[in-house]
């Protein structure tokens, strides 16, 4: 048992290694080493990939959408519309980085819900909005299996971390809430996953897929501007600096950082645990 805890230890410290030095998606292994190898909680795939979307959320939502009154940037829900020259809303980036996910080879699907949504294709319902309801008393994330989808369910608190939220859910016309405030818990980002356990092979090869999805949605975005009468330059600059957006590169050497630590540091916890 010894020897097994400090091979898992010695295999998360090089995870953690190749995600940190390496400050991109590690690379996608074949499908025929996924199942090999020490088994870990799926919790653990749960944790690191809410803990990077939380990296790129945020940053996206404050440096992005939270800027545009500076860039003169619009961001709008119908934003996938030739026609409409705005980006996407957070909770909508999120939705784009979901449906990269359904298209993947990795079994992991996301859902951005909430008791009080603005479609009601996101409104929380049975089990989700019974364990919902007890995270807004604990405010802290929620582990359980969901029946009648059979699978793992992981759900993260979702907070108005910009006023760009807030704003916007307060004025849009089809609201059901209008007094929403920074800091409230506006729902909960919601992970599926099959499998009770996970091999480190699996997080790696995960990881990676939700990396290349950041990427995409982002540079979808990125391409999408430059159709605009006025379009934004794209290069080393941000949005608080005038009608700027950073290129993909840009954008993911500071994702990257702050991911890789936020994950190596996730990983190490878990390996002292072990």
């Amino acid at each position: 048992m010894k020897n097994n805890k400090l091979f898992i230890v010695i295999s998360l410290l090089l995870l953690c290694l190749s995600i940190y030095l390496f400050k991109t998606a590690p690379a996608v292994l074949d499908e025929g080493q996924s199942k090999q190898g020490i088994q870990l909680p799926v919790s653990v795939l749960f944790e690191a990939i809410a803990a990077e979307n939380n990296v790129v959320r945020t940053l996206y939502t404050k440096q992005i959408v939270g800027k545009s009154k500076i860039s003169g940037l619009k961001y709008s829900e119908d934003w996938s519309a030739e026609e409409v020259q705005a980006g996407p809303l957070p909770a909508l980036f999120l939705r784009a980085v979901a449906q990269e996910l359904e298209k993947s080879p990795v079994p992991l699907s996301l859902f951005l819900g909430s008791d009080f949504p603005i479609s009601s294709a996101n409104a929380f319902d049975g089990q989700q909005n019974e364990v919902f309801q007890g995270m807004k008393t604990t405010q802290k994330p929620a582990f359980f299996y969901a029946d009648n989808t059979r699978r793992h369910v992981a759900m993260f608190p979702d907070y108005a971390v910009a006023a760009a939220c807030v704003d916007c859910h307060n004025k849009h016309p089809d609201t059901p809430k209008t007094d929403w405030q920074l800091g409230d818990m506006m729902g909960a980002t919601t992970w599926l996953y099959p499998d009770e356990t996970v091999t480190l092979d699996e997080i790696t090869k995960t990881l990676a897929v939700l990396r290349a999805s950041f990427r995409k949605v982002y540079a979808g975005y990125l391409l999408k501007t430059q159709s605009f009468a006025k379009p934004p330059e794209i290069g080393d600059k941000w949005p608080d600096e005038g009608h700027y957006l950073p290129s993909v590169e840009v954008f993911f050497a500071v994702y990257d950082t702050q991911a890789s630590e936020q994950t190596m540091r996730l990983l190490l916890a878990n390996s002292v645990a072990l």
